[in-house]
């Protein structure tokens, strides 16, 4: 056997030799009292790699014939005595390998005229040593052989020093223990297409393969019990052709996990789509057939031969000629009589109208989903003029359960002579006219007429419903990609601004201006349109502060605007008109300057730019606001002009008197400190710094300085009476303190862009607030009308909600 695969290696000539020495006594002797200058001798033959002993003999033969072409027969003799070389053995060897190769001739085998190659070498030789093959074992460092035998490497071997994983021995030899004498390193793989008719092999794990189109299955191989193959993925269509057809047509045709472009799963894919949406539409998940029938279908047209991709490919290139239709699903087999009848679309539109405003309705059925239910498609361009009225009547094949939800979170006493609630919303929709006014307003109207019960306003809760029962608004641009999604419009509005800020000054470039220190604008537009949304999406541009010069930008709110306006105008006047701080600083009588050099300021110079800022402010206002042009930036620059120094001069004595308070009310403050008195003493200590710190001139304005003097002198007044009415101002300082702590929660929570005025008006009040409580005397700001705990706390609670609510 090795004779004959060496001949198809072409390796002929050196496996026959070694196959002769294998067959005799081995011709190298080994004497008891000179074995070590025998092991030396013999190590000449030795493999240079120290993988094979089988190497050792060709080596052998090739320095054998050597000698006997150079010397005499009886040197020759005396030669492989000297050298540890059996003379009779050597001659029976030559005279066997004659023989082998005679009867090798007649068999067609051929003799190689050129060295075969070491691995071919070995593969025919393991062709005849199949069941001596070893897989080492490196816990009991041996090796595991045939039907479950164990052996080492002979001592003498040249592998015995560094065993490799897996080889094959000459013999088996128990002496001590079993050996494996002759050996020579393999590779596993070389085993399988010499031994495929010994091999013994298993599938497991038979899976679908996308890449492949088929099924594929692990493949493991042993020989005489060794695993020689293991862990390889094979295809499984030729092991079991029928379980290979039911994943074809399970998991390629009906789960369409397939890279496959034939035009029947693409249109079975928008079938199953279509009934998926259907099914959305109508919540429920018992509409499309399941995954066994549509099997069955392509299992009814889809010859059996037919096990993988690839087999599918070459059949329906012809079958499709006939019947291109043969492999689409049909309606009737998608979706039953039950589900045909499932969606009607007077209950379940496709789109919403408000006016000359169709949005598109698209329908989800995942309860884990805030998006659950229906969503309302709203293009941006008509983002603008939509009114957010209606929606909460939802679509009439929801609005049954919508008022059982809403019936459902009643009071106990108010649901009692509803029962059953099911009956009672039904009846009751009967009763009211959809979408002609609030939902609950209707309903609580129709509860009062048909059942008698009086639901008081506040008791509904549209919030707490279940997304699937409320509309949810997606905002989109023009190419339909979402950019803003939730229950309440209006909160839509507000999250896109920041956006749509951006994309206006993208739109409109030439606005956009920076350091500026003079009017260069010509004319500024107070209100700009996003081109695309006809003109339903407006932004504010504004002059803005930047410190040492002015710019403009497009802001998102009319408030923001408003804001940035006026502090814009305040930094442009200044850059253009004389500043006042010098002339005024040389003329303030020396207890003002005194005043102003022990204020909370780098310098007495910084406190006076702060009270001209105010000034100018005050200025602007009497003329009648900012300019948006450069004839009337030019008029409100010569209105300030002419009256900057005095107002500025006026105003700085009277920011000196606060100056003089607050210095004396830190003196009452600083002999405060027994430890009752510590939270009245925190309380004031916190509004000294909020109403006199940097900047507190132009942030309160000039009409307010006078309210600010005022606001100090009541702090002083309750400063002196604290040690005598400990009770009182804890009681006075327990309601200031709750109303603080609302307004801080609302100026927290407010997005950007800062709240409105009526927000920051709230601060001023509580301000007066402290005046009628702790100092009475002193009178609050006229026009500022009665001040109390319940005044500004409704104030509070009617300020619009800073929570927007969108995701």
């Amino acid at each position: 056997r090795m004779v004959l695969e060496a001949d198809a290696r072409a390796c002929a000539d050196e496996v026959i030799v070694i196959a002769a020495a294998l067959s005799i006594q081995d011709p190298r002797e080994r004497p008891a009292d000179r074995a070590q200058a025998a092991d030396a001798g013999h190590a000449r033959f030795a493999d240079p790699g120290e993988a094979s002993d089988f190497l050792a003999l060709a080596n052998l033969w090739r320095y054998v014939r050597e000698l006997q072409r150079e010397l005499s027969g009886n040197q020759f003799r005396r030669r492989c005595k000297a050298e540890f070389l059996h003379h009779l053995r050597i001659r029976e060897w030559q005279d066997l390998v004659a023989q082998l190769r005679q009867a090798a001739r007649q068999v067609g085998v051929t003799r190689n005229q050129t060295p075969g190659d070491a691995e071919q070498i070995h593969v025919a030789l393991l062709a005849g040593l199949l069941s001596h093959v070893g897989m080492r074992d490196a816990q009991r460092r041996d090796y595991l052989g045939a039907r479950g035998a164990r052996f080492a490497l002979f001592p003498g071997s040249s592998l015995a020093r560094r065993p490799p994983s897996w080889v094959v021995v000459a013999e088996l030899v128990e002496t001590s223990r079993l050996f494996g004498r002759t050996a020579a390193r393999i590779q596993p793989g070389w085993v399988e297409p010499l031994a495929g008719h010994l091999l013994r092999r298993t599938w497991a794990q038979p899976r679908w393969d996308r890449r492949r189109a088929s099924v594929v299955a692990t493949e493991r191989a042993t020989l005489y019990g060794l695993p020689v193959v293991a862990g390889r993925t094979v295809a499984y269509g030729a092991i079991d052709p029928v379980l290979s057809r039911q994943e074809l047509l399970r998991h390629a045709l009906v789960e369409g996990d397939w890279d496959a472009r034939h035009a029947f799963l693409e249109e079975n894919r928008r079938r199953v789509a279509e009934v998926r949406a259907l099914e959305d539409r109508v919540r429920r998940r018992d509409l499309l057939a399941g995954d066994d029938a549509l099997v069955a279908f392509f299992d009814e047209r889809v010859p059996a031969g037919v096990v993988s991709g690839a087999h599918f490919d070459r059949w329906w290139r012809d079958a499709r000629r006939e019947d291109p239709d043969r492999l689409t699903y049909s309606r009737e087999l998608l979706l039953g009589g039950d589900g045909a009848r499932a969606a009607d679309p007077r209950a379940l539109p496709d789109a919403w109208r408000q006016g000359e405003h169709a949005l598109r309705l698209s329908y989800r059925f995942d309860p884990s989903s805030d998006a659950d239910g229906v969503t309302a498609h709203v293009p941006l361009a008509l983002l603008g003029g939509l009114r957010p009225t209606g929606f909460d009547w939802l679509v009439p094949g929801l609005r049954h359960e919508l008022v059982i939800a809403l019936l459902r979170a009643l009071p106990k006493d108010l649901r009692r002579p509803l029962v059953p609630i099911p009956d009672a919303a039904e009846r009751l929709l009967a009763a009211m006219r959809p979408r002609s006014g609030p939902l609950t307003e209707v309903l609580a109207a129709a509860l009062e007429a048909t059942r008698g019960v009086r639901v008081p306003a506040g008791t509904w809760d549209l919030a707490a419903l279940p997304p699937h029962l409320r509309m949810t608004f997606r905002v989109e641009d023009e190419d339909g990609a979402p950019l803003a999604e939730g229950f309440d419009l209006d909160a839509l509005r507000e999250a896109l601004r920041p956006r749509l800020r951006a994309r206006l000054a993208a739109a409109a470039p030439q606005l956009e201006r920076h350091g500026l220190r003079a009017w260069e604008l010509g004319a500024l537009p107070r209100e700009v349109g996003l081109p695309g949304t006809g003109d339903g999406v407006r932004a504010y541009p504004s002059l803005v502060d930047e410190g040492d010069a002015v710019g403009v930008r497009i802001l998102d709110t009319p408030a923001a605007q408003a804001a940035a306006m006026r502090a814009g105008t305040r930094r442009l006047l200044a850059l253009t008109v004389p500043s006042p701080v010098r002339f005024v600083q040389d003329r303030l009588p020396l207890p003002a300057q005194l005043a102003l050099a022990g204020a909370p300021y780098p310098s007495p110079a910084a406190v006076l730019e702060d009270v001209a800022a105010a000034a100018i402010d005050a200025l602007v206002d009497e003329a009648g606001g900012p300019a948006w042009d450069a004839a009337s930036f030019a008029r409100l620059r010569d209105h300030v002009a002419g009256e900057l120094a005095d107002r500025t001069a006026a105003l700085a004595e009277g920011v000196a008197r606060v100056l003089d308070l607050a210095r004396e009310v830190q003196g009452r403050l600083d002999g405060l400190s027994a430890a009752p008195l510590q939270d009245a003493r925190s309380d004031v200590q916190a509004q000294l710094h909020r109403l006199v710190r940097p900047g507190f001139v132009a942030d309160a304005g000039a009409a307010r300085i006078a309210d600010v003097e005022r606001y100090l002198r009541a702090a002083a007044q309750r400063l002196e009476r604290l040690p005598g009415a400990l009770g009182a101002d804890r009681d006075r300082l327990a309601v200031v303190a709750g109303l603080e702590d609302l307004l801080a929660a609302r100026l927290a929570a407010w997005p950007g862009g800062g709240p409105p005025p009526e927000v920051a008006e709230v601060r001023w009040l509580l301000e007066e607030l402290r005046v009628s409580l702790f100092a009475q005397a002193l009178g609050t700001r006229r026009g500022a009308g009665p001040i109390s705990a319940k005044r500004i706390r409704r104030l509070l609670d009617a300020l619009p909600s800073p929570a927007h609510g969108y995701r």
